[in-house]
């Protein structure tokens, strides 16, 4: 609990950078970006992976990474085909879709923060940490598609907020639900590589390839792997 309500408090700060400071808050958003997805790609593939490999009983259970990315694949894509049959995206549902999306991703999250703590604090906090460094650049960018769908910069915020405090309210669901995730937590693991692969490789990927200058590229390169880099030192805390 104490975990998920420190995210969604720092997914808060993202909103109030991009509020006070919005040039600064888009200058920096691609490298927060770029490092957010070389951590998510370091706490998969080295912490929740090699964790979920020791339960696997079954290569079918490797589907539920595909599950996991689907889930998301799905939600986007309807997001992103309302958009594109509406008119006016000010006088559209976008927002409403936007905080809908966001809030069931950050529902997941929760979920998953106190899945992995069930297993093991040190991972938990691994993960806590990975989640946490996606929620400000992916803060930051709903902040920017609810003004454009029409919010003022107040109510942007706090929906934004409110949005990212389900995060919450999925860690409490499960730890309440502990005895049945506890069950089948070799095949949450596997649900929760699919997401974070998902959201490290097709939201913020692509915009990272978008930049067209030559050292903003390598300077980017860099701070991707510094994600990584910053998830294989905390192997040696565990």
């Amino acid at each position: 609990i104490v975990g998920t309500g420190l995210i969604s408090l720092l997914s808060l700060s993202g909103g109030l950078f991009l509020f006070f400071r919005k040039q600064l808050g888009d200058k920096l958003s691609i490298f927060l970006m770029a490092f957010a997805a070389g951590a998510l790609m370091g706490t998969a593939f080295l912490h929740l992976l090699p964790e979920a490999i020791e339960g696997i009983e079954s290569r079918n259970a490797y589907l539920f990474i595909l599950f996991g990315f689907g889930i998301f694949f799905v939600i986007e894509n309807i997001l992103h085909w309302h958009h594109s049959h509406r008119g006016d995206p000010s006088h559209s549902s976008l927002g409403t879709l936007t905080l809908l999306g966001d809030g069931f991703h950050n529902f997941l999250d929760g979920m998953i923060i106190a899945a992995v703590f069930f297993i093991d604090i040190r991972l938990g906090f691994a993960t806590t940490l990975a989640v946490a460094l996606h929620e400000i650049p992916q803060e930051v960018a709903e902040f920017g598609i609810l003004t454009h769908a029409g919010f003022s910069r107040a109510r942007a915020l706090l929906w934004n907020f409110l949005s990212s405090s389900t995060v919450v309210l999925g860690g409490i669901v499960s730890f309440f639900l502990a005895g049945v995730i506890g069950q089948w937590i070799t095949l949450f693991l596997l649900f929760a590589v699919g997401i974070f692969l998902y959201i490290a490789a097709s939201d913020f990927v692509p915009e990272i390839r978008k930049e067209q200058s030559l050292p903003k590229s390598l300077g980017l390169l860099v701070t991707f792997a510094a994600g990584i880099f910053l998830m294989w030192s905390v192997l040696f805390l565990e």
